[in-house]
């Protein structure tokens, strides 16, 4: 993963992030976010979705039953 400067400035209980375009795009990279196996996930989560095979959930909790 290549270096980013960012700026963070600590809030109450909160960090801001800071980034421009490029630095966006660099992290969304990084991240995976362009990859053809991440835009194939998406659309097939789309697919289920409009499809009704989704389940809505107030906690992570939930997913273990």
């Amino acid at each position: 993963m290549a270096p980013l400067a960012i700026s963070l400035t600590p809030a109450k209980q909160k960090f801001i992030l800071e980034l421009n375009a490029h630095q966006f795009e660099r992290l969304a990279a990084n991240f995976g976010f362009f990859s053809d196996s991440f835009i194939r996930s998406l659309e097939q989560a789309e697919k289920d979705y409009r499809a009704g095979r989704v389940k809505k959930i107030s906690s992570l909790k939930d997913l273990r039953k």
